[in-house]
């Protein structure tokens, strides 16, 4: 079995939906899909998932300026999960560190 969940997504968009909405974000893999992802976030934090959205974010064209001339490239696809916690979960990614 792979690894589902990949990282968490910490930004500022992505910290002012856990406020508001007590929404996380995670960068899961492309394989996974909804059911893997919120048993995963299940047992992984401990808590209770509600519902779990998901993205397939596209391609962006990339290029960058080299001594032997312009490199062009894509950057990879990244499957992002939006989970959305029952009323009173919480996940708290800064209590190991």
């Amino acid at each position: 079995m792979y690894n589902v969940l990949i990282k968490p997504l910490i930004t500022e968009k992505t910290s002012k939906l856990n406020e508001q909405f007590n929404k996380y974000s995670f960068v899961v893999d492309r394989r996974a899909n909804k059911i893997q992802i919120k048993k995963a976030v299940e047992e992984m934090y401990n808590v209770d998932v509600a519902k779990v959205n998901t993205i397939i974010m596209p391609r962006k064209a990339k290029s960058r300026y080299t001594k032997s001339g312009v490199l062009e490239g894509k950057t990879k696809l990244v499957k992002k999960a939006i989970i959305t916690l029952s009323e009173g979960e919480e996940i708290d990614f800064y209590a190991d560190v």
